[in-house]
């Protein structure tokens, strides 16, 4: 490909913060606030650029960026700017003064370390909590910063358990951020599908996080499943974890499992109970939930039949003989846990 004459090389060498580093402009931008913002907190509290160049044009280093990004975070959960600065300074300049560990051992990731089980069950989320910590989440989202919105819902399901996250913080969040979407001409479809991988990944890690025991290998299991064609996961996996919290073993198969393979498992496996999710009307398969409570497994004389629950907006207005349709997450866990094992 032809580029034309090349650009005569410059006889000055670039320093080190030329060759590095973003502008503020594009640091705003990355993080979502105003370069304004930057210049306040670099005249109040000295969280500017390490470097500048020899044109006085401020250069971001990734250890700039990183003190930045924090501040962004603690504010946005309410701490004041002054005391936020006094965590960010402190945190970096212990930060220097401990070499990283590149033995390749590590230590336990903060953000997935295990808690006391029974403290995630027995509290009561704060009044005032909520609207804090779903107001941090959804501008960490909007930053597209990983980590802090990893770290906010880690803690949360680590505080208050897998029903809490789910129903104060987690499916609050997710709409606000859809409704962000559909009114915004879908500028912000990067944000939910960021938070909605996110949110999947703490409901995944929840076992780990609340630091329950492995899951009871017996015969007295549930079996979570989306009907045919249906992608929709994330409720069913908020009661796949909340199941294990409750010392109920379940298994999940995921999105959209074929009808013939849903049969097969459950006639090969012998699951205690079935539920069947749905989030759309036009993807509720009656028949197919008619033909599993027929299902069948076990030795001739002692033959079973699985439990059916419906679960999802889908099913409204179906109508399954024997087949129980819980309201919401709640009432989900309550019926799983409860069935005869």
């Amino acid at each position: 490909m032809d580029t034309g004459d090349a650009p005569a090389r410059s006889s000055r060498r670039p320093s080190t913060a030329e060759g590095a580093g973003i502008t503020s402009g594009s640091l705003a931008r990355r993080l979502g606030i105003s370069p304004t913002t930057l210049r306040s907190w670099d005249r109040r509290y000295d969280l500017g650029p390490a470097r500048r160049d020899e044109g006085r044009h401020r250069r971001w280093s990734p250890r700039d960026v990183a003190m930045i990004e924090e501040m962004c975070r603690l504010t946005a959960s309410g701490v004041p700017p002054a005391e936020a600065a006094r965590v960010v300074k402190a945190h970096a300049a212990k930060a220097v003064a401990v070499p990283a560990d590149h033995s390749g051992t590590g230590s336990v990731d903060a953000t997935i370390a295990p808690a006391d089980a029974s403290v995630a069950d027995s509290s009561p989320v704060p009044p005032g909590t909520v609207r804090t910590e779903c107001r941090g989440l959804i501008r960490a989202a909007l930053r597209l910063d990983s980590t802090a919105v990893q770290e906010r819902l880690n803690a949360f399901v680590r505080t208050y358990g897998v029903i809490a996250a789910w129903e104060e913080l987690m499916m609050p969040t997710l709409h606000a951020v859809g409704r962000k979407w559909e009114t915004s001409g879908d500028r912000y479809v990067e944000v939910e599908h960021l938070l909605s991988w996110h949110v999947s990944t703490a409901l995944r890690n929840a076992p780990f996080l609340l630091g329950l025991p492995e899951a009871s290998r017996d015969d007295d299991w549930v079996l979570l499943a989306c009907v045919p064609g249906e992608q929709h996961t994330l409720p069913l996996e908020a009661v796949h974890a909340a199941l294990l919290q409750a010392g109920r073993p379940a298994r999940m198969l995921g999105a959209a499992v074929p009808a013939d393979a849903l049969v097969s498992t459950v006639r090969r496996t012998g699951p205690a109970a079935v539920m069947l999710w749905s989030q759309a009307r036009s993807l509720a398969n009656t028949p197919l939930a008619q033909h599993l409570l027929q299902s069948t497994w076990g030795p001739q004389g002692a033959r079973q039949q699985p439990r059916l629950h419906l679960a999802g907006p889908g099913w409204r207005g179906a109508t399954v003989d024997r087949a129980s349709q819980p309201a919401g997450l709640r009432e989900a866990v309550a019926l799983l846990a409860a069935d005869p094992r």
